[in-house]
């Protein structure tokens, strides 16, 4: 790890001296190299595939593994909208003189080395060094051992370009060492890494929260919930609650507990239920919901903070929207929560007083994404308040720092 994070440090400071054109054409060479390299990747993945099925992977987790010729191209097209963003780097964000002549600015910079630990998905390979680069940061990539094939195909794809782009190669390193023991060094870098991301599941991030010693961008672990009001449209509910539990469900946008006013539950939950038997989902409810639907199990503690990450859903039936709402509050990873109403007034209440960093109405908790809203590639969803929430972009992987301009002013 000393050797890793020297070399990071020491490539970052190159990088840094980079102007917007040199970063976009790096990142522009980077793509066409991914391209260029699909089938070595695509063998790669199906080496990781290969174990993963002999280690009895689910299928939800198998997919968030799997890679085709599709999904490195949008891995390709992740980088190339990166190097068309706005650069990050540079931008003034306040400034003043002083009555003692004093020229003060607040700029944007670097953060320097990021360390990124992450789970299952390649493509996390390539669009978080993507991010990193635009953003004048090194980084240091850690995945899973169950990508590592496809890890080290994409990494060492983009580390050739950035050769032959004129930048440092150690612009982006991957651990290959997945032992327990590489994480734990990650986690304790200090002095080499400047932020931690992690970006996995629930497991992985509270690992980190609570062993690394350097700062950390806590991301990821998505108990995400959909309350369906008293007066919902139900045909809405049904088709929102669908798309956000079957459509991907081991990301962490998923939704995985659905909370139902007791006023509606009797009507809606069976068409709820219907449209969720269309792909098999495990439902999981309170006794209430039981008597209501007899496939339903009984929901233990444990299931109400769960993120399955799999066709597997809490159901509970509340007496109003206060007890919705009190629920999340307790149970919730605070990523994304949704309310399904026709009533203003409780679709107000319910984005005044949920505390997540996103909150809908009348939509998909899917859509917390960066490239959904709008922000291009993103490096995960930050469920912290400090530095950045919600989809964090190319404009949260940087700092500030003070530029000041004086002409001989001492302080007295």
């Amino acid at each position: 790890m000393q050797e890793l994070g020297t070399r990071a440090r020491a490539a970052q400071r190159l990088l840094a001296k980079a102007d917007s054109g040199t970063k976009r054409a790096a990142l522009g060479t980077i793509a066409d190299a991914l391209l260029a390299a699909q089938d070595g990747i695509l063998a790669a993945n199906a080496l990781d595939l290969d174990a993963a099925r002999t280690n009895g992977m689910t299928d939800s987790l198998l997919d968030r593994l799997t890679l085709t010729p599709e999904r490195i191209a949008g891995m390709v097209q992740g980088v190339r909208d990166v190097a068309s963003e706005d650069d990050p780097v540079g931008h003034v964000r306040w400034g003043a003189v002083r009555p003692n002549g004093l020229r003060i600015e607040k700029i944007t910079v670097p953060l320097g080395v990021v360390g990124v630990i992450f789970e299952a998905r390649p493509n996390v390979c390539s669009d978080a060094a993507a991010l990193c680069l635009m953003a004048g940061n090194a980084c240091i990539l850690r995945g899973g051992k169950e990508a590592i094939h496809a890890n080290t195909a994409i990494a060492d794809t983009m580390r050739a370009a950035l050769t032959a782009s004129g930048l440092p190669a150690d612009c982006v390193q991957l651990i290959t060492d997945t032992s327990r023991q590489s994480a734990t060094d990650l986690m304790h870098a200090v002095g080499l890494i400047d932020v931690l991301i992690p970006r996995g599941g629930a497991g992985l991030i509270r690992a980190v929260v609570e062993n690394a010693r350097v700062p950390v961008i806590e991301t990821g672990a998505g108990n995400c919930h959909i309350y369906v009001d008293a007066g919902a449209d139900i045909d809405m509910a049904a088709n929102i609650v669908y798309n956000a539990k079957t459509s991907r469900p081991s990301v962490c946008n998923a939704a995985e507990s659905l909370l139902v006013h007791k006023e509606i539950a009797a009507t809606a939950l069976p068409v709820i239920a219907a449209k969720l038997a269309q792909k098999n989902v495990e439902l999981r409810g309170d006794a209430a919901t039981c008597a209501l639907l007899p496939a339903a199990k009984p929901a233990t503690e444990d299931d109400w903070g769960t993120e399955y990450g799999d066709y597997i859903m809490s159901v509970k039936i509340v007496d109003n929207i206060d007890e919705a709402i009190a629920h999340i509050a307790h149970y919730s990873t605070h990523h994304s929560e949704a309310i399904v109403t026709q009533d203003y007034a409780r679709a107000e209440q319910f984005l005044a007083e949920v505390d997540s960093a996103a909150v809908y109405v009348n939509a998909s908790t899917r859509f917390t994404d960066g490239g959904e809203f709008g922000f291009g590639a993103e490096i995960g969803i930050s469920t912290q308040k400090l530095h950045a929430r919600g989809p964090l972009g190319l404009g949260n992987l940087v700092s500030e720092k003070y530029v000041i301009r004086g002409s001989g002013q001492v302080r007295c």
